[in-house]
Parts: structure tokens; sequence; C-alpha cells
């Protein structure tokens, strides 16, 4: 088939003068002679036996046959370089794909992954977007989730548990002394997650406060965003937020509920137990659920009380 296929070159050439709308622009883009640019035009067209331009004293008008082969070959070196890039950026080494929420992506996982890569640079790591409401994906080496640890097929490890935090800004917390002055400041609510707030007034130990001033958003990523901005006081998942805790980026002018709420876990196939880059993986992410629970212990699944 390629002996029917025009010179690469040439139909560069051509696309590129045809999107440009002159040689001596093709030629600045491809770095070569607005002369060559015009030869190998000329030698496109000849080959094809039809012309593509009309030749005028200071434009280039497409005929057309030129206006009907431009965009399918623009469409055409789009695609090619889509693929180099692709093609490039593949590595001859282990790759692991972790599913993942975005919300525990961005404010809990990413921030730890320079460890991981610093200790094993020949794994190549993709996050992929997963989390409870995205099913689990055979593509996936493993994923991070929370619930109960029952799914089907899967080898479930526990890697700690979570509770729920009321928190702020700073400055919003100036205006907070108890749980009514709530009705003072907005509140951050994830849309599909409002049942969160319930869950925290009963584990705080105090019975609602009434009409609250809502800011409603559709995740929980861009909820955690809004708390940072201080948009309002957000309850979220304790792992989304502990290293704002830690950082003074975020105060929980309440303190922190004992009880859990979920238990996170990694969660792989039988069949990749063997994966050396998910052994590798795995043994890490213990290592960091161990240090998000001793910096904030919560109490053991029997003397969960609230749910």
């Amino acid at each position: 088939m390629s002996e029917h296929l025009p010179s690469l070159n040439r139909l560069r050439a051509f696309e590129a003068a045809a999107r440009l709308g002159s040689f001596a622009a093709a030629a600045v883009e491809l770095h070569v002679t607005p002369a060559a640019i015009s030869q190998k035009v000329r030698l496109l067209e000849d080959g094809l036996g039809f012309p593509l331009f009309k030749r005028h004293a200071n434009a280039l008008e497409l005929t057309d046959q030129g206006r009907a082969y431009q965009p399918g070959l623009q469409s055409a070196f789009a695609a090619i370089t889509r693929l180099t890039d692709e093609v490039r950026a593949m590595r001859a080494g282990p790759v692991l794909t972790v599913g993942v929420a975005p919300a525990l992506a961005m404010h809990w996982l990413i921030p730890r992954l320079a460890t991981f890569n610093r200790d094993h640079p020949d794994i190549e790591v993709r996050i992929a977007t997963g989390g409870l409401m995205n099913p689990l994906r055979d593509d996936w080496t493993c994923t991070v989730r929370r619930g109960n640890g029952d799914w089907p097929g899967y080898t479930a490890e526990e890697l700690f548990p979570s509770t729920l935090v009321a928190v702020c800004t700073r400055a919003l917390a100036r205006q907070l002394h108890k749980q009514r002055d709530l009705r003072k400041v907005p509140v951050v609510v994830v849309a599909h997650l409002r049942s969160q707030w319930d869950w925290w007034f009963k584990a705080s130990g105090v019975k609602s406060s009434g009409a609250l001033r809502e800011v409603s958003f559709g995740s929980s990523a861009m909820a955690v965003q809004a708390a940072l901005d201080g948009v309002g006081v957000l309850v979220a998942q304790l792992p989304y937020i502990s290293d704002a805790l830690a950082s003074g980026l975020l105060v929980a002018p309440f303190g922190v509920p004992r009880q859990r709420y979920e238990n996170w876990y990694l969660a792989f196939r039988a069949v990749r137990t063997e994966d050396a880059a998910l052994g590798a993986f795995r043994q890490w992410l213990h290592s960091e659920a161990q240090r998000q629970m001793e910096r904030y212990p919560i109490a053991p699944a029997a003397d969960q009380a609230i749910k």
C-alpha cells in the first residue's frame, strides 16, 4: 500500500501551507525555505494529477480538492503526534495502576508518592479515577477505597479507619465556640453526602444546630478545596484533611471524634499477589497507613456506636 501514498514531507508541506495561508509561513514552521515548500507542494500536485492551490500574486487559494484534503491531513498529523507522545512516554519497566477516589488521591495519596517514587524509581505509577461510585476495573493493579472490604473476587487489606471531622480556616474558627455557632457561618456540603453532617452531630454528642446555611459541591475534592479557601465549615473524611490539619491550613474547632465512620482498604485481584510492583506498593502503603493511625487514633470497630 505504501507505494500509492504521497511523500510524508510533501503532505506536511501542503498541510502547513493550507493551514497558514502561505508558503512563507509554512517555511518558518517547518524550518525550510519558501522555495522548498513550493517545490514539495508542486511535486505533490504532480503526483496527484490535480492542483491543490490557485496561486495568486500575494496569496494562495485552495482548490476544491485542496479544501477537501487539508482537514483530514491536519487530523492525521495530530493523531501521529499524539501517538508519538504516547510511545515516547512508554517505559520498559513495571507499571502500577492505582484506582483511587479524587479526594483521597489529591489530599492524601499523591502528597506521599514522592517517597515511593524515590525508593522505587523503576516502577511507573499511574493514578486512575476510582472511588466507591466507580466499578473495580481489571486493568487496575489495585484500588484504594472505602467500604466494608467485601468485594467479590478481590483481596481486601484494611489500611486505616476514618472518622468525620468538622474543619475550617483559623479565621472562621474564631467565630465558633459551640456547635450552635455553626448557624453563623456557611457550611460546606457534598451534595450526595449530606448525611455525613448528621453523623458528625451524633458523634459529637449534640443535636443538630437546626437550619444551616449551606454551600453545596458535587464532590469531596471540591468541598475540601472550598474549606481551604475559607468558603465555610466542612465535615470531611479524616484522611482528606489530615495534612491540612497538621500544617495549620485547617483547624478542627470541635476536636476529632474517636468513633470510626468508615474503613479504607487496599484491594486487588488474587492473581496479582506475586506482582513485584504491587508488593512494593503494598508494603509502602501499609507503612503510610500506620503513620496515619498513629497520628489520629480511632476507636476499634467494636466500640463503634454511631452509623
